[in-house]
């Protein structure tokens, strides 16, 4: 299980507000995306669009997909090429890192968000750097990394909560000034051969599951073949042996035989309907008195093993079963096959040559109050569609 929940007490983490430093490293992003993760060209489209809000003096929200690790890096790449500093909201986690880690990303202008509850100086700091409209803010909606590049996930309403905040302090001014939501959709592109890249890998997991090499097999095969063994495993543990049904239908079984006994211990009341967000609301219900060190160390181990099952039920919702297209892209191959080591090892080797492109939508502005009667939030709603939109379109171009 990756290091993604921390149990001590939140302190939040302020950005560094000069610029000096973010323009000094801005040259280097690219270096560190090409070493650390394989990404060897990129392109930027539609810049214009968000130098049209820059100049207009927009408070700016940039609201990327989040497919990857390094997409807070390739959008700071994005913003270096016309030498635009920005402000970034990222997981208290990351900051638990090491001091160099915190370091570099506070001078990046990076700063914490405690997505186990409700992070009162995470959001009045978003805010004022909305209403100041210094710099972009970069906001990821999705708030997990999925490694699904084709599959846009649950939208936290956060993103038009902080956004439509500022856009009242705005509204206040002496000089009233607007609030914009810029979608960015990010799409990668492996350019090498498929075959070649992955086999070694899936060799490899065949190995730990003492198979012989699976290579009269294709690729999409040997992936399925390896996706099924991973799950009767996981079904074993929990049910006491492999259950029948299609994969979606047994996947989706094993997640609600995980959540449904935590939430009966800690949700009162109404539970979430997505995945995503019922594991978020357990963690914010079981984590206070882990931090607080109001348990003994039985209880602690205890709920270490629910926090254990909670992160087993998200990788598993990231596994959807109708994502492969007919035939399977290479990118859709190589995100479960990096998303099948990173579950077994907590790491995904760097495959190579990657390329990423990112595409700037048109400002969507956000209004200082929210139309009670509209079902759902219409900004959200358009960002989810604007964000589809592009990613569909880039999927045929890029």
């Amino acid at each position: 299980m990756q290091n993604i929940i921390i149990d001590k007490p939140y302190k939040f983490v302020p950005p560094k507000q000069y610029s000096f430093w973010a323009h000094l490293m801005m040259p280097f992003l690219s270096g560190i995306v090409n070493r650390d993760y394989g990404i060897e060209s990129s392109e930027f489209i539609g810049l214009e669009k968000l130098k049209n809000s820059l100049d207009a003096g927009h408070g700016i929200v940039l609201a990327p997909n989040h497919c990857r690790p390094c997409d807070p890096i390739v959008v700071g790449m994005m913003a270096s090429s016309f030498s635009q500093p920005l402000f970034i909201m990222a997981s208290w986690h990351l900051f638990m890192q090491g001091a160099l880690m915190r370091r570099l990303l506070t001078r990046l202008g990076a700063f914490s968000m405690y997505r186990e509850g409700l992070d009162r100086e995470a959001i009045k700091c978003a805010v004022q750097i909305l209403t100041e409209a210094k710099r972009p803010l970069v906001i990821f909606p999705e708030g997990v990394v999925s490694r699904t590049n084709d599959r846009l996930n649950h939208l936290m309403e956060g993103t038009v909560f902080i956004a439509r905040n500022a856009a009242k302090q705005r509204a206040s001014l002496p000089k009233p000034g607007k609030v914009v939501i810029h979608p960015v959709a990010i799409r990668y592109l492996f350019k090498g051969n498929i075959d070649t890249a992955l086999k070694p890998t899936l060799v490899e997991i065949e190995h730990r599951l003492s198979w012989r090499p699976q290579n009269d097999l294709s690729i999409k095969e040997r992936i399925f073949k390896v996706g099924d063994a991973l799950l009767s495993l996981k079904e074993i543990e929990y049910f006491g042996k492999p259950q029948p049904g299609g994969l979606g239908e047994r996947t989706r079984k094993l997640i609600d035989h995980i959540l449904d006994p935590i939430e009966k211990e800690w949700i009162t009341g109404k539970k979430e309907e997505v995945v995503t967000g019922r594991i978020k609301a357990l963690r914010a219900a079981i984590l206070p008195e882990m931090v607080s060190g109001e348990i003994d160390e039985n209880e602690r181990a205890r709920r270490w093993r629910q926090l254990a099952d909670l992160y087993l039920a998200q990788q598993l919702y990231f596994y959807p079963i109708d994502y492969f297209s007919d035939p399977p892209t290479a990118e859709q191959m190589l995100e479960t096959v990096e998303r099948f080591e990173e579950d077994l090892t907590d790491v995904a080797r760097i495959y190579r040559p990657m390329h990423v492109a990112i595409q700037i939508g048109e400002a969507i502005e956000v209004s200082p109050t929210r139309d009670r009667g509209a079902e759902t939030d219409p900004v959200m709603a358009r960002l989810r569609s604007e964000l589809e939109r592009m990613l569909g379109e880039m999927k045929g171009k890029v």
